[in-house]
């Protein structure tokens, strides 16, 4: 009876000491387990820069529809689409045939006024004659000279000639068809100067002048970027939108349509040696305060938690450039970018990998 008591007496004891060491094991296990997870974002110091992205539009003030100052009918379209053209070139002709009509009856007027102009200013010389006949005579050569040259300046209105040099981009009217004044007759384009403009809103109008540098880009060309600088900033406001223009320009264009889409982006910031974190670690205290979590190292993969106020000066691609407002941060700490919102200061954490 008392050899059984001691055999179960010893091995009550051995399994005792079994169940609290193996209760110690699960309890450092289980507090590893447990500890909060977070991601981190090192702060560093470089440079940072802040840009305006704004939607914009390539434009061209040589993109005319030219029409013919006078009705008439079409004899003949001297060009094809495409083709280029120099300034003052002949585009289209039309019907002149009662305006040349017209200059024949007036110039055959005008030769027998000045002969009847010719024999009273003789007849003067002579003494002879009233001065009513010359004057008659002479305002009558001077009428018909007049309606000559009113009758020159409509037969050059007969024909449409390219205002400045360029390529026919549409041809409207066709042999034989009468048009009249405001009648499109053809679309005309010059593309090798562009501007590209945009509308920025006003609280940008201090940050922008002429001279800024601008990125822009194309949707429909995602392997093109210019590099230009504003030439001129809008002096106006719209009421509507609050906006302003800008235009850049950009001289021997051989890619890009009028119309076409541009983005731009304009450098309105650029600050060396500023103090930058991921701008998704920035949270906001009761207060509306602006704070972040540091996470300093514990060893074997634990970290303290310490609570550092900011103050946001700019935002840009994820990255917000700060000055601190309590405690320190240096360049290189970790700053908590996930897991933030569960976590205190008095917490200790493990880095997701």
């Amino acid at each position: 009876m008392g050899m059984k008591f001691f055999k179960f007496f010893v091995i009550g004891l051995f399994g005792i000491f079994t169940l609290q060491s193996c209760g110690e094991k699960v309890e450092d296990k289980t507090e590893e387990v447990y500890l909060p997870l977070v991601k981190v974002w090192k702060a560093e110091k470089k440079t940072f820069e802040h840009k305006i992205k704004v939607q914009g539009t390539v434009e061209t003030d040589q993109d005319v529809l030219l029409n013919a100052e006078m009705g008439g009918l079409v004899t003949r379209v001297h060009v094809q689409e495409g083709q280029s053209v120099r300034a003052g070139q002949v585009l289209i002709s039309l019907d002149g045939a009662v305006l040349a009509s017209n200059a024949n009856e007036i110039r055959e007027q005008l030769k027998y006024a000045e002969f009847l102009l010719s024999k009273q200013e003789q007849l003067k010389s002579r003494g002879l004659g009233t001065e009513f006949d010359y004057e008659s005579a002479k305002s009558q050569v001077t009428a018909l000279n007049a309606r000559l040259r009113s009758v020159n300046v409509q037969q050059g209105k007969s024909s449409v000639v390219a205002s400045f040099s360029g390529v026919v981009d549409k041809i409207y009217a066709k042999d034989g068809q009468v048009v009249g004044p405001q009648n499109p007759l053809i679309r005309l384009v010059n593309n090798n100067n562009v501007d590209i403009t945009a509308d920025l809103s006003e609280k940008h109008f201090s940050a922008v002048k002429m001279g800024t540098n601008v990125q822009v880009t194309f949707p429909n060309y995602s392997d093109t970027m210019l590099n230009l600088v504003v030439k001129n900033v809008g002096q106006y406001i719209e009421p509507v939108n609050r906006t302003f223009r800008i235009v850049t320009e950009l001289n021997n264009n051989r890619i890009f349509l009028p119309n076409m889409l541009a983005e731009l982006s304009i450098t309105d910031m650029q600050v060396e040696n500023a103090l930058v974190i991921a701008s998704k670690g920035i949270m906001k205290d009761q207060n509306n305060d602006d704070f972040i979590y540091v996470a300093t190292s514990l060893g074997k993969d634990k970290y303290s938690i310490r609570k550092v106020g900011v103050k946001v000066i700019e935002r840009m691609d994820g990255e917000a450039y700060i000055q601190v407002t309590s405690d320190k941060l240096e360049p290189g700490e970790l700053v908590v970018t996930e897991g933030a919102k569960g976590i205190t200061e008095k917490d200790t954490v493990r880095i997701r990998k």
